[in-house]
């Protein structure tokens, strides 16, 4: 059996994070993997996980499986962190997932079950997952223009003209905030341009909210999202925990589906059933820590505030480092910097600059060049600067 397997295209992150860890060079910058970083480079534990790990270990008595969908406290406080009052309960069916990433599995999952022949539309560029895991369940894909590679800004034209060939029961991946991989974001107009055009095509809305609460803050990220959820009578939101709880290991997230009101049970039952058939029960010690911050006023309000330390912080990251590129390039080139949102940006340097700044630098950011904003510190950010300088010319 195993000599007909064929070998497998490694993740190209996966292969720099290798190169960075073998790289002995004392000075090297990792700009690569996509974890939030303070300014030691430790990826910490959040202040309001930690009281209620602590407390967890305290009073949990058991560690029996919870229910096909997670627990239901979980559900519902992560469902109302992201919804708001955008939409009414009774329309909201969820399951608590193996993070982001299995929160996005299940949404396709349930797509090829309910309907085999839509396409699902993502934007170009994306996560590299969202084409591979549509590739691997065998789907259709389209893509839609996003990134303007001249202003590094959003192409909204080509998006609208490319949005405007989807057909009725398509499916349109959107990004709910901090765009990954380029950090450029469409303003709330735009958003209003998309959803307006979505709904007269009658498309369904799958919005991927990995970053909620590292943009512009965590109501503010949540906005689109809302927009969406109260303007569509079918929408897939796939959310993660690992970033604005720290909990990247734990592997907590939730895909929520927003139908009529009565359909909710047949959707909830079809959820739980893709649930028993990928992993029956979904884990729970990420899911429980959330669940205890969020419900208990004290440590919710100690997370906000440090949720709200690390955004600033990547804020200020990047204004130093467009700061920085103007001087070193004496160019408004770089501004860009500053305007995008989120851990993400694409920098718009070429395959071989990219190369030469690993190889002459130490400095480590994949090869379409987008950086981690999160992976900079106060010391690194002229260093970053004045290389990209002398490589980009």
């Amino acid at each position: 059996m195993f000599d007909h397997l064929k070998a497998q295209p490694q993740d190209k992150i996966l292969q720099l994070i290798a190169m960075y860890r073998d790289d002995p060079r004392p000075t090297k910058i990792d700009l690569g993997v996509g974890v939030y970083k303070d300014a030691t480079g430790l990826t910490p534990v959040m202040r309001a996980v930690k009281a209620a790990e602590k407390k967890l270990w305290e009073m949990e008595t058991t560690k029996t499986y919870t229910g096909l969908a997670g627990e239901p406290a979980y559900n519902a406080a992560l469902a109302g962190m992201i919804l708001g009052t955008a939409v009414s309960m009774d329309r909201v069916a969820s399951v608590a997932t193996p993070g982001g990433t299995g929160a996005i599995r299940q949404a396709l999952e349930l797509i090829k079950l309910a309907t085999p022949s839509a396409t699902v539309w993502i934007s170009n560029p994306t996560w590299p997952n969202h084409p591979s895991i549509i590739r691997y369940l065998g789907m259709n894909m389209a893509e839609y223009r996003y990134f303007d590679a001249a202003t590094r800004g959003i192409d909204f034209p080509g998006l609208m003209a490319d949005l405007a060939t989807v057909k009725a029961g398509d499916v349109v991946l959107l990004h709910g905030c901090c765009h990954n991989p380029t950090g450029a974001n469409l303003d709330a107009a735009q958003w209003e341009g998309v959803i307006t055009l979505l709904s007269a095509k009658g498309a369904i809305p799958f919005v991927d909210l990995a970053y909620q609460g590292f943009g512009d803050g965590l109501e503010p990220d949540a906005a689109a999202t809302r927009r969406i959820a109260a303007a569509f009578p079918e929408v897939l939101i796939a959310a993660s925990c690992s970033k604005n709880f720290g909990i990247y290991r734990e592997r907590t997230g939730i895909l929520i589906g927003i139908g009529p009101a009565d359909g909710k049970g047949v959707l909830q039952g079809n959820l739980n059933f893709l649930n028993r058939q990928n992993y029956s029960f979904p884990p729970d010690h990420g899911a429980r820590l959330v669940t205890m911050i969020l419900e208990d006023p004290a440590l919710k309000a100690d997370w906000m505030a440090e949720l709200e330390e690390v955004r600033l912080n990547m804020l200020t990251l990047r204004q130093s480092l467009a700061d920085e590129l103007r001087r070193a390039t004496n160019s408004d080139r770089f501004d860009f910097v500053a305007t995008h949102r989120g851990m993400f940006s694409r920098l718009g340097l070429t395959e071989d600059q990219v190369n030469t700044l690993r190889d002459e630098h130490g400095i480590y950011m994949v090869g379409d060049s987008r950086i981690n904003i999160a992976g900079l510190n106060t010391r690194t950010v002229p260093i970053l600067a004045a290389a990209i300088a002398q490589v980009a010319g």
